[in-house]
């Protein structure tokens, strides 16, 4: 704890994402004495639930790799990507800095990176890529951390088995997928678990860690080794003002306040606002409208940040028209009447599932984005109250590929029949009845989708059309690696309901991070970053790592324009 329970430093950083770290470590490195403060137990933010992917055109991963690829390319589709909302100045910073920023970290820190393999998530667009945007944190070996591995938060539970992580994005998870069809995938998969059991029984958690998780971990172990604090359990209450600029906070840690003074600047880094009820409900549609809505994000995300920077002059509009990342989760029962999130990144992909509305008819090409999907979601059931989808598939496919947080054969999924969060019937009218869909028009969405599927087709949708699309299928099934026919039954139905990743919507500030007041005038000594500053990306979603790379560059270049750094000046 800090000595006497007060303490005087440069930078005051509130938050422990990657936005937060990644601002931490850059003001450190150029001079500044840091503190950091997470209100929750663990730190890490929304970050080490994530994929730990990076968006950032231009970087050497891809340049190394033969990858072509040009700025001018870039704004092209950033331009149609976020239409009205395009900020040249920001975007001009952006993909001026990526670059520089992860050259930065891989120089200077734990941080390191992989290229990956993902495609834009609309890679035919004007300006799109097919490959080399996108760069993943490197797996880490999380007994890097020592002691504080006590205070990593664990990966989102609904989307690990026993505690195992996995990476969507290389061969780690389709292994699991081939594990009874394949003998190398049995064994490689045999390894994985029996090593993973042995890390549970001598460290109580899985150390080999990968993604967002890895990404955290890496940036904390410079964190420690910088000697910066970290007080996690530490919550700021309210910004100090004095004279006309923020000064620091008063915090709480246990029973006790006390004060935070800053010299130059105090930094949030709070993860948005996806828990402030208040505040969603005005910015969703779909709970605007009487909805539901369940966020994986971690509980502590509810705004404190934009509302503290608003009691001292701030604004946050609610101005895209997608005010979060939009994620089709399901609801999964867990243990004492709690229920879990799981975050439907892999399953709609794969050949022999399709979506189906209330109505039982497919409302938009199931292997899109996330994002994408969500808003589909959100305009299709526009004028009812309720906003969710179904997916269907026969036992065939969910024993090869699971459905939602039910596994793939071996693993048993009667559990999930008993707890009501799997529906299965021997036809598709009964299958309809139980779930409350219109089982004549499903029948016939069926019939009409395995009439194109048989040939590996979909006229309807053009599933499988785009690389993105392909990527994240199954490149065993011909000629279409993500539609196949679904076949004879039982069959089984799961409930999708509307979640989020993280807001979009945010504190509005300039380009280096100071926020604004509503004059447009920069409030002293005050900046944002992470989600709790407004996405360059103007509510829209253009592929994989638009959050954390956007993040990390804006979270090196505030820090440096707090340093004062001429590099970052002209951004100003």
């Amino acid at each position: 704890m800090l000595n006497d329970m007060r303490r005087t430093c440069d930078v005051l950083v509130i938050g422990s994402g990657a936005g937060g770290l990644s601002t931490a470590i850059t003001a450190k490195k150029a001079g500044l004495d840091v503190v950091i403060i997470e209100k929750e137990e663990f730190f890490g933010g929304t970050t080490a639930f994530s994929g730990g992917v990076l968006w950032v055109p231009g970087n050497h991963y891809a340049r190394d790799a033969g990858i072509e690829d040009s700025r001018d390319a870039a704004i092209t589709y950033l331009r149609n990507e976020t239409g009205n909302f395009y900020g040249e100045k920001a975007i001009d910073a952006f993909l001026d800095q990526g670059p520089r920023m992860l050259d930065f970290f891989e120089r200077e820190t734990e941080a390191k990176f992989v290229l990956s393999g993902y495609p834009d998530y609309h890679p035919d667009a004007a300006g799109g890529a097919m490959a080399g945007r996108s760069v993943t944190a490197a797996a880490f070996d999380a007994r890097g951390l020592g002691h504080e591995i006590k205070r990593l938060r664990p990966p989102l539970s609904t989307i690990t088995f026993i505690g195992m992580m996995f990476n969507s994005s290389n061969e780690d998870l389709k292994h699991f997928f081939r594990a009874t069809r394949s003998f190398k995938s049995a064994v490689y998969v045999i390894r994985r678990l029996l090593n993973h059991l042995r890390e549970l029984a001598l460290y109580g958690r899985g150390v080999q860690i990968t993604s967002g998780n890895a990404l955290v971990a890496r940036l904390a172990k410079t964190v420690f080794d910088l000697q910066i604090p970290l007080l996690t359990g530490t919550s700021a209450q309210q910004l100090i003002v004095e004279q006309g600029a923020v000064t620091g906070a008063l915090v709480k840690h246990a029973d006790a306040e006390f004060r935070i003074s800053a010299r130059r600047a105090v930094v949030l880094a709070c993860g948005g606002f996806p828990h402030d009820v208040e505040r969603i409900t005005r910015a969703y549609p779909h709970l605007a409208r009487g909805g539901e809505h369940l966020s994986p994000t971690p509980a502590g995300n509810t705004g404190d940040g934009v509302a503290m920077a608003e009691q001292v002059g701030g604004t946050c509009d609610i101005r895209f028209p997608n005010a979060a990342s939009w994620m089709p989760v399901s609801k999964v029962p867990l243990a004492g009447g709690k229920v879990g999130v799981f975050p439907h990144l892999v399953d709609r992909y794969k050949p022999g599932v399709i979506a189906v509305d209330r109505k039982g008819r497919r409302f938009a090409n199931e292997s899109n984005s996330y994002h994408d999907t969500g808003e589909a979601m959100i305009s299709g059931n526009e004028g009812g109250t309720e906003t969710a989808c179904w997916l269907i598939c026969d036992h065939a496919t969910i024993r090869k590929y699971g459905l939602g947080y039910a596994k793939p054969a071996p693993v048993p999924i009667g559990i999930y029949l008993r707890n009501g969060y799997l529906q299965s019937a021997s036809t598709l009218d009964q299958l309809a009845g139980l779930v409350g869909i219109d089982a004549a028009a499903l029948e016939a969405t069926v019939c009409k989708f395995n009439e194109g599927a048989v040939r590996g087709e979909d006229p309807e949708f053009g599933r499988g059309s785009t690389a993105f699309n392909r990527f994240l299928g199954d490149p065993d099934n011909k000629p279409n690696p993500n539609v196949a026919p679904i076949g004879k039954g039982p069959y089984y139905a799961l409930k999708l309901i509307m979640g989020d990743l993280g807001t979009f919507d945010g504190l509005t500030t300039d380009t280096v991070g100071r926020v604004l007041a509503s004059d447009s005038r920069p409030i002293p000594g005050l900046y944002a970053c992470g989600n709790d500053r407004a996405s360059i990306m103007g509510g829209n979603y253009p592929g994989a790592g638009i959050t954390l790379g956007p993040i990390m560059t804006f979270g090196y270049i505030t820090a440096r324009h707090i340093a004062g750094k001429e590099d970052v000046a002209t951004y100003a």
